[in-house]
């Protein structure tokens, strides 16, 4: 009998401790949500805290306080300015599409604002960027539809802002980024021209150099737009055709090199210009 006691006991320790264990963990389970520790500041501190953060690079922090010190202060200036701050947080993060929103966000809601300016040249700005990183690329390959888009929307975002705001401290910046923007796709349009010729597809050159003359006009681009053009007509025998865009470089750019030395190698990624 007293063997068999034993036994039992043994076999009730191991319940008792998992026992112990599950009513550990219903414990812990019951503990209720982490504690806001900001729940006490006013929203100057928040702000004052989410921009340390900013500056610090701990955008995903800097987000999470300018959020919340959106809800706390909503319908005063403070909050417009922290869903700006936001937008550029997202921005510097590498979170294009979440900052395109809420600045698009802030463009509908607050028409009047005297940062409406700022705002839409953190758009140009935003899609600027992503399109260098898009542009810059080898020239083997063609690009999707999707890369000329980034630069398009960036330069009708800094037109937005030009038009409505001439005398914006944010104005002569834009339009200098607008130029570059007519001049990058024009380029891009160039590129891929010469990508198609040196391969043989001349009527896929031609389509592309005559893209970059018809949409892009007064570019630098158009001077090897006219030559592949050209060369590309005399390497489908359409003598006319040839002569005629020879005729028009000629009275462009009368000095031209191309007509001299032929297509230049590529020496690097041509958007490196900003």
């Amino acid at each position: 009998m007293k063997t068999q006691r034993l036994s039992a006991d043994r076999l009730r320790a191991p319940t008792l401790s998992a026992l112990a264990l599950g009513l550990a963990l219903l414990a812990g389970c019951a503990s209720g949500p982490e504690k806001d520790v900001t729940a006490g500041w006013s929203p100057n501190k928040l702000y004052a805290e989410a921009m340390d953060e900013r500056n610090a690079g701990n955008y995903d922090k800097a987000i999470q306080l300018f959020e919340k010190l959106e809800g706390r202060a909503a319908g005063t200036p403070l909050a417009q300015q922290a869903q700006l701050e936001k937008a550029y947080a997202h921005y510097k993060n590498g979170e294009q599409a979440q900052a395109i929103a809420t600045l698009d966000r802030f463009i509908k809601l607050h028409p009047a604002s005297p940062a409406l300016d700022y705002a839409l040249y953190l758009k140009g700005l935003v899609n600027f960027n992503d399109n260098l990183g898009l542009f810059g690329f080898i020239s083997q390959q063609d690009l999707s539809e999707r890369d000329q888009k980034a630069a398009k929307d960036s330069f009708e975002a800094f037109k937005e802002l030009v038009e409505r705001f001439p005398d914006s401290r944010y104005a002569p910046d834009a339009r200098q980024r607008m130029t570059y923007i007519v001049n990058a796709l024009a380029q891009y349009e160039v590129h891929v021209a010469r990508y198609y010729y040196r391969r043989g597809a001349y009527v896929a050159a031609i389509n592309r150099a005559q893209t970059a003359l018809q949409d892009y006009q007064n570019v630098p681009a158009a001077e090897e737009a006219l030559y592949i053009l050209m060369k590309s007509y005399e390497a489908l025998d359409m003598a006319d055709q040839a002569r005629d865009a020879r005729r028009v470089l000629e009275a462009n750019f009368p000095a031209s090199g191309f007509l001299t030395h032929g297509l230049r190698r590529d020496s690097g990624p041509w958007w490196k210009l900003w």
